[in-house]
């Protein structure tokens, strides 16, 4: 019987994480541009990507990007542990 416990809560903490992974991305995703909009004052991304300045974009873009693909790294790590201790527990 402790088998099937240890894998309920297996599951139990993969859909947990999971939702809270999500949200956490989707929060890391609003809050990031606004960070770096913060870190260079005297720049105004959104002015610079309408006028065609694809530097700016990619720059923008990529940090964005990193910060997002960090948090995913983070929760994938953390549900993974959970997972396993629940398995092992």
């Amino acid at each position: 019987m402790s088998v099937l416990q240890g894998i309920g809560w297996a599951v139990i903490f993969a859909i947990v994480g999971g939702v809270v992974g999500i949200v956490m991305v989707l929060v890391a995703s609003f809050i990031l541009p606004h960070i770096i909009d913060r870190l260079t004052p005297n720049l105004d991304e959104e002015k610079e990507i309408a006028r065609g300045n694809t530097a700016v974009a990619e720059y923008f873009g990529r940090v964005v990007a990193a910060g997002v693909i960090g948090v995913s790294i983070v929760v994938a790590a953390a549900v993974a542990a959970g997972v396993i201790a629940a398995l092992h527990g």
